[in-house]
């Protein structure tokens, strides 16, 4: 498998060259990347015209008109590895997905997607319990809440649909019964620890995922490509591989 890796010159794009080049079992069709000056690569997706089996975005989120055109005029596949879309943005990717495969998730871990499917599995559990979800992140992340902890928050309100996202507790006033708070740490070089806490008052049930490296994720993104190659169009997550 050939793959185009949009975003190349960023921390993910840079450790998922690396990851795939090391592997042996697939190869680089292109690097792209905005800041990329004349002769250390393509500034623009649309500059590519050779050949390639896939499409992994980890640029930006206002790359998302620029990724999903390209993809939907090729016919490419895509895995969307970027956080923060708009709702604008989040359209233009469904729309994509009529035409190609395209996996989004807001975190390419193996180990998140089970943490997911965890916390919804203890969510339905204990449905009196309140539940607490805390980030940590390094000191250069943009998007707050981070869209790994909004991905285990969605997935939790699919068994608590009257669950409300409260993000940052501030002011005064009592925490709701029906919440699901979420609290974002950022400092120094912190990969990323997701934490639920699902509390009842008798008992308090804690899940966490720790990465230790950003090649998880790199990894992660591999896989998703392998899973959708072949793929009907449609959009597809992490969830589809765990289950």
């Amino acid at each position: 498998m050939n793959i185009i890796i949009n975003g190349a010159s960023g921390r993910m794009g840079r450790m998922l060259t690396e990851v795939i080049e090391q592997g042996g079992v697939h190869g680089v069709a292109a690097k792209v990347d905005w800041s990329y000056a004349a002769g250390d690569g393509l500034s623009e997706l649309k500059q590519y015209e050779g050949p390639a089996d896939m499409v992994i975005d980890f640029s930006n989120h206002t790359a998302t008109a620029a990724v999903t055109e390209y993809c939907a005029e090729r016919g490419l596949p895509v895995v969307i590895g970027t956080t923060g879309q708009t709702e604008e943005e989040m359209a233009l990717i469904k729309g994509a997905a009529q035409s190609v495969p395209v996996f989004l998730s807001g975190n390419m871990s193996l180990g998140i997607a089970v943490l997911a499917d965890l916390a919804k599995k203890a969510a339905a559990m204990f449905p009196n319990a309140e539940i607490e979800i805390i980030e940590r992140h390094h000191d250069q992340k943009l998007d707050v809440p981070s869209g790994t902890a909004l991905l285990l928050a969605r997935r939790i309100q699919e068994v608590r649909p009257e669950a409300e996202l409260v993000i940052g507790r501030h002011e005064n006033g009592k925490r709701t019964a029906t919440e699901i708070g979420i609290h974002s740490l950022r400092y120094g070089n912190e990969v990323g620890t997701h934490e639920i806490i699902i509390a009842n008052g008798s008992e308090t049930l804690t899940l966490k995922h720790e990465a230790e490296s950003r090649a998880l994720f790199a990894g992660g993104a591999v896989v998703a490509a392998e899973y959708l190659l072949g793929k009907a169009p449609g959009l597809y997550d992490m969830k589809d591989i765990v289950e």
